[in-house]
C-alpha cells in the first residue's frame, strides 16, 4: 500500500511450481464449439459491452472494453458510466477467474496466479471512480464497497452465459480486500475467493497490533538501522527540505492538497520503515546507509527509493484519491506510534482527509469494516487468505470463526507484500494449490486425493505472469 505512480514496477515473478501440470488446457478457441461464434462476437452481444481493443496473445485472446454501468446501483435509472474491464480469453469450457487490484486495470495480458493454477480465463475489473472508470460529474457518495461489489456482480451475471464454468474470485492487497468485499454481498457467485495480502482494520481508532508488529519484525540491527535514517532525516529536514523544494520545481510538483511540502516531505519519512517492510526483504537491510556517517545524498537517496518524495504532491496523489476516499469514509487506516522519533514529528501519520481535495465531502462509517470482518468470521466458505510473515498489513489480518467452511488463512515465511501461494511452506502450498483446484473444478482425480500432487496447470509465462507491483504511499494497502 504506498507509492507514487513512478514507482510502477513490472516485477517479474513465475507464479505457481514448475512441476508437471496435471492437465492441459486446450489453446484459446475463436469460436465457440456449440455455436460457431467467434468470442469477441458473443462478448459485444451483451448489452452495455463496447470494445477498446484486441490484443491477441499466444494461445489466448485479449480484450480491452468497456462495460455501462449504474452510477449507482440502488437507483440506476439516475445515469451510468464506463467501468475497464479486460478479458483474457482461454476457452469458454475452462473456469474463470475474477481479478482485481481494487485501483487501475492493467490494459497488458496478464495472469494472476490463481489463473495460472487452474488454466482458466481472467475477468480483470477496474475499480469505480479510479480514471477512466469515473462518472462524469462524479457523486463520490456513490462511491463504498457495496457499489464496487454491484459492479463485479452485474459483469459476473453478464458473463457467466458464456463462461457457465466454476469462477473465482481473487485480488492482493486492496484487490484481495475487494475479492473479501464482494463475497460477503453476493455470496452465491464465486466458487472460491483468494485473497492475498488483504488488511482488515475492523476498528479504525485501534492500531495497536501495528506498533507490536514493529517491535519484533526482521532482526534488532535491521530495525535499529532503518529507525536511525528516518530520525536522521527528520534531524536534517532543513536541508533535505531544500532539495524537495528543488525536486518539486524540476519537475513540476505541487502541493495543494497535503497543505505544505513541509507535510509531504513528513508524510514521505514517515512511510520509511513501513514501505521498507511492506517491499523489501531481510537481506534488503545491507543496502541501508548507516545514518551516523551518511552524507545528506545519501539519506536522500534511501528515502527515495523506498518511499517515493514525488507520491505527495498533488500529481502523486491525484490517481489514488478513490482511494484515499474509501480509507476516509470506510476502509480505515493505520496510525502507528514511532517513539524513536521523538518530537522530531510535527504531524504524525497523516489522516486520509489530508490526501483528498477538501471540495469533496467525508464521514466515517465505523461499522463498515466491523459488518465485513463479523461476515468473514461466521460465514466464510471456499475462501483463502494469503499472508507476508513480514508484510505491515498482516498485522490485522482476517480471521475465521468456528462456524467456516473449508477456508484458510496461511502466512509465506519471510515474505512481504508479494506473498503468494508459491512462497507458502511445502505442504500449505499443495493445499492452497489443491483447494483452488478443487474449487475452479478442474482438481486432477490425483490431487483429488493426494494434496500433495497438486500443480498449477498452466505452462509458466514469463510475460503473462509478470507481477505489477504497484509500490504505493503509505496508506494504500
Amino acid at each position: 500500500m504506498r507509492k507514487a505512480l513512478r514507482w510502477l514496477l513490472s516485477l517479474v515473478v513465475l507464479i505457481g511450481t514448475m512441476g508437471a501440470a496435471g492437465a492441459t488446457a486446450q489453446a484459446a478457441t475463436a469460436a465457440d464449439a456449440t455455436t460457431g461464434t467467434d468470442i469477441k462476437d458473443q462478448i459485444l452481444a451483451v448489452p452495455g459491452m463496447s470494445l477498446i481493443e484486441e490484443k491477441p496473445y499466444t494461445g489466448y485472446r485479449f480484450f480491452v472494453l468497456n462495460y455501462e454501468q449504474p452510477v449507482d446501483h440502488r437507483q440506476p435509472w439516475k445515469g451510468t458510466y464506463l467501468q475497464r474491464i479486460t478479458l483474457l480469453h482461454k476457452d469458454t469450457t475452462r473456469p474463470t477467474v475474477f481479478f482485481t487490484s481494487g485501483y487501475n486495470v492493467n490494459t497488458n495480458p496478464r495472469r494472476s496466479e490463481p489463473t495460472t493454477i487452474v488454466d482458466g480465463n481472467q475477468v480483470s475489473m477496474e475499480y469505480r471512480f479510479f480514471t477512466p472508470s469515473r462518472p462524469d460529474p462524479a457523486n463520490w457518495g456513490n462511491l463504498d464497497i457495496w457499489q464496487a461489489a454491484s459492479d463485479q456482480h452485474r459483469i459476473f451475471t453478464a458473463l457467466k452465459k458464456i463462461y457457465p464454468k466454476n469462477w473465482l474470485a481473487t485480488g492482493g492487497s486492496k484487490g484481495g480486500m475487494t475479492a473479501t468485499y464482494y463475497e460477503r454481498f453476493y455470496p452465491r457467485d464465486m466458487d472460491g475467493v483468494v485473497a492475498y495480502v488483504a488488511p482488515n482494520d475492523v476498528n479504525n481508532d485501534e492500531d495497536s497490533a501495528y506498533d507490536r508488529f514493529f517491535k519484533k519484525v526482521g532482526t534488532k540491527e535491521c530495525r535499529d538501522k532503518l529507525n536511525a535514517v528516518q530520525r536522521e532525516a527528520l534531524v536534517r529536514r532543513e536541508p533535505l527540505e531544500a532539495k524537495y523544494a528543488a525536486y518539486a520545481a524540476d519537475n513540476g510538483y505541487t502541493f495543494t492538497t497535503v497543505g505544505s511540502l513541509d507535510k509531504a516531505f513528513e508524510a514521505v519519512v514517515l512511510d520509511y520503515v513501513w514501505a521498507f517492510w511492506q517491499y523489501s526483504l531481510l537481506s534488503d537491510c545491507a543496502s541501508v546507509p548507516d545514518a551516523a556517517t551518511a552524507t545528506d545524498q545519501q539519506i536522500w537517496d534511501s528515502v527515495d527509493a523506498i518511499s517515493g518524495f514525488s507520491a505527495y504532491a498533488d500529481q502523486g496523489l491525484s490517481t489514488y484519491t478513490p482511494y484515499y476516499y474509501q480509507a476516509g469514509t470506510q476502509l480505515g487506516s493505520p496510525d502507528i506510534k514511532q517513539p524513536h522519533l521523538g518530537n522530531l514529528s510535527r504531524y504524525g501519520y497523516q489522516p486520509p482527509r489530508n490526501f483528498v481535495p477538501r471540495d469533496i465531502p467525508m464521514t466515517f462509517q465505523p461499522r463498515a469494516m466491523a459488518d465485513i470482518d463479523n461476515w468473514v468470521r461466521t460465514n466464510a466458505h471456499q475462501m483463502l487468505f494469503v499472508y507476508g510473515q513480514n508484510d505491515p498489513w498482516g498485522a490485522e489480518p482476517f480471521r475465521l470463526g468456528y462456524t467456516t467452511r473449508d477456508s484458510y488463512v496461511m502466512t509465506a515465511p519471510g515474505a512481504n507484500h508479494g506473498a503468494n501461494v508459491a512462497k507458502l511452506r511445502e505442504g500449505e502450498k499443495a493445499l492452497a494449490t489443491a483447494k483452488i483446484l478443487q474449487w475452479a473444478g478442474v482438481a486432477p482425480a490425483a490431487a483429488l486425493s493426494d494434496s500433495a500432487k497438486a500443480a498449477p496447470l498452466a505452462t509458466p509465462d514469463a510475460v503473462l505472469d509478470q507481477r505489477d507491483l504497484e509500490r504505493e504511499p503509505q496508506l494504500r494497502p
